[in-house]
């Protein structure tokens, strides 16, 4: 028999099947509360649980006392919670698509850009930031963010790191013009908000390029007039395999300030850039962040130590950091 969950202050309330998490069941729902990973490591999903009780592994994210990561929490009764937001979306809007590889391009020794298109006459509804998941021909899926902003909707464009032994990543580089791959989307609930107009912190690292450049892409098309500082982590500068959409940026985005943070001695003093890591970056480049929202997405453990740097070293909001987790293996 199903455990009933409400959102506290509300009359929401949505089913929660024995064996499942809060997450899942409020998504099934229609219910959308803000995720990542899924998997436990982000912490995007945090929240507290304000009556009942919930059996849940240790966090592997950075959360504050008293709150649990609803992606990983199973009710043991009815429960009362209060996520950080939540809004109403309809489960239908997430759809299935046959996709065919445009164009497919080596852009670092590790990374392949992969163009996909759409069947002729369909668009995909998706917010920037948000990823996608591959299905494998074993059923099993992967989770790739979307690089392409929200109006570019004909088309998907993924940027994919070569992983040693990934199921997906070995096939990638083989993929020819005309190929076809099965794709669902949207996932995700990390965005940057319209309405927000301070300072805008942008870290990437590696692959985690991609959502950031659909963000970017997507408050150039809007308009937006905010200071934005985009921090790229990499080892070395093949890692910044996309440079012509960031002198794109420093042409049309007023107040648009770019810092690669390479950790090659060399490879920093060739483009000007950090040398160290990109939450070094962040320390030496700000004293202070109140003021500023932050979005970061990469590895895990980058992201942890880049959310350290902002709301334990420089005084970030930390309900004002936003992250998307890189995190392989197949999607939750």
């Amino acid at each position: 028999m199903p455990y009933d969950i409400r959102i506290a202050g509300t009359d929401v309330q949505f089913p929660c099947e024995p064996g499942q998490n809060v997450l899942d069941a409020a998504l099934k729902s229609g219910i959308e509360m803000p995720y990542s990973c899924r998997k436990g490591i982000c912490g995007n999903c945090a929240g507290r649980v304000t009556a009942g009780s919930v059996e849940c592994p240790p966090p592997g994210a950075a959360i504050e006392a008293g709150q649990h990561l609803f992606c990983q929490c199973l009710p043991l009764e009815n429960l009362e919670i209060a996520p950080e937001t939540w809004h109403r979306v309809d489960p239908s809007a997430r759809k299935t698509y046959t996709v065919k590889v445009f164009r497919n391009t080596l852009a670092a020794p590790d990374v392949n850009v992969l163009q996909l298109r759409l069947p002729a006459g369909q668009r995909a509804k998706f917010r920037a930031g948000q990823y996608l998941q591959v299905t494998l021909p074993d059923g099993s899926r992967r989770s790739y963010s979307m690089a392409n902003p929200p109006h570019e909707s004909d088309m998907l464009q993924l940027h994919i790191r070569h992983v040693a032994g990934g199921q997906f990543t070995q096939l990638v580089p083989n993929l020819k013009s005309g190929d076809l791959l099965e794709v669902q989307l949207p996932f995700g609930d990390v965005e940057i908000h319209e309405e927000a107009t301070g300072p805008l912190l942008c870290v990437a690292g590696g692959t985690g390029f991609a959502p950031v450049k659909s963000l970017i892409d997507d408050l150039m098309k809007k308009g937006a007039r905010r200071e934005v500082t985009l921090v790229w982590g990499a080892r070395t500068t093949d890692g910044l395999y996309l440079m012509p959409a960031v002198e794109r940026w420093k042409k049309s985005l007023p107040g648009f300030r770019f810092v690669p943070a390479v950790e090659d001695a060399a490879g920093a003093q060739a483009v000007g850039g950090f040398n160290g890591r990109a939450d070094e970056a962040v320390r030496s480049l700000f004293t202070a962040l109140a003021d500023h929202d932050a979005y970061c997405c990469g590895a895990p453990a980058m992201v942890t130590a880049v959310r350290k740097a902002c709301v334990e070293d420089r005084g970030l909001d930390p309900h004002r950091f936003h992250a998307d987790v890189f995190v392989p293996g197949p999607a939750a």
